[in-house]
């Protein structure tokens, strides 16, 4: 019997492979819990542990927050970027723009709609981080300005959700340009009386907060947002000093009052609806006469 409990006595083979896939799981990056994708996805990609807000992306948001597809009318979808630099890195950007397209389906790093929201209408704007780093190039700039032109012409509240890393280099001082346009159409849409709610995840930095990002009338964060201009190591090392604790989190930015409030990604479609509704908007229709379209 002794030789029964000695491993080199008997070998235990199994035919049976396993199958534990990867893409199957995923690590919170926040509390370290392992989450079954299944379920992180069925909480809108919000930890059930610690409510870390995963990145989602554009279509995810119009999921989320509008009354289903056939509200749904996407505005200028034919807008896509072109390389007028012919600009070679270590990669040409002609091929990171076919790569991005390949990958996520979009043409750009933002999608424009105009939808319904619990039946108010609204022009929804949302970026894509998975395309080229939500980098706002010229058709980015160009779309958001073109919604922004579209929610004025017919008296619609204006939501933008951001995502980025910043303006495209690829593009230089075309990219630059877009600070300025998207900055000069919001200033028109406020002289109109119009309702511009931001809406910042993670991370919304460099240009895209330099503009329209931070112009909005409410300023909404998801929690635990990255939100700042320059990198942390960048303003360290200009200033001399530490940083204090969640520097540039949307914590630290509520409580030195440059954002409104944090609201949960669970009660972010109830928040727009309360807004919306408090400034005056009747469901189904436009404030006022509908213009002719422009966009």
């Amino acid at each position: 019997m002794a030789a029964w409990f000695r491993r080199s006595a008997r070998k235990i083979l199994s035919t049976e492979k396993k199958d534990l896939k990867e893409d199957l799981w995923t690590k919170c990056p926040s509390c370290g819990e392992y989450l079954y994708r299944l379920e992180l996805e069925r909480s809108q990609s919000v930890c059930p542990t610690c409510s870390h807000h995963f990145s989602i992306n554009c279509r995810k948001y119009l999921e989320l927050l509008l009354d289903g597809e056939s509200s749904i009318t996407e505005l200028n979808a034919g807008l896509s970027s072109v390389d007028p630099l012919e600009f070679v890195g270590r990669k040409k950007y002609i091929e990171q723009l076919t790569a991005a397209k390949e990958k996520t389906g979009l043409t750009e790093a933002v999608i424009t709609v105009a939808a319904t929201i619990e039946s108010y209408p609204i022009v929804l704007a949302v970026m894509d981080f998975a395309f080229i780093g939500g980098s706002m190039g010229s058709v980015v700039g160009e779309k958001i300005s073109r919604a922004i032109d579209y929610a004025r012409a017919r008296h619609y509240p204006l939501a933008i959700i951001s995502a980025s890393g910043g303006a495209r280099m690829q593009e230089g001082v075309l990219s630059l340009m877009q600070m300025v346009k998207t900055s000069a159409k919001l200033s028109l849409f406020a002289k109109s009386g119009g309702l511009y709610i931001s809406i910042l995840t993670d991370p919304t930095t460099g240009g895209v907060t330099a503009s329209y990002a931070m112009l909005g009338d409410i300023i909404l964060a998801e929690p635990g947002a990255l939100i700042g201009f320059a990198g942390a190591r960048v303003i360290k090392q200009t200033i001399g000093q530490d940083l204090p604790e969640g520097f540039q989190r949307a914590e630290f930015l509520l409580e030195k009052g440059f954002i409104d409030t944090i609201v949960h990604r669970k009660d972010l479609k109830a928040t727009l609806v309360h807004l919306i509704d408090f400034f005056g908007y009747s469901k189904g229709s436009p404030i006022g006469d509908p213009a002719s379209p422009s966009g």
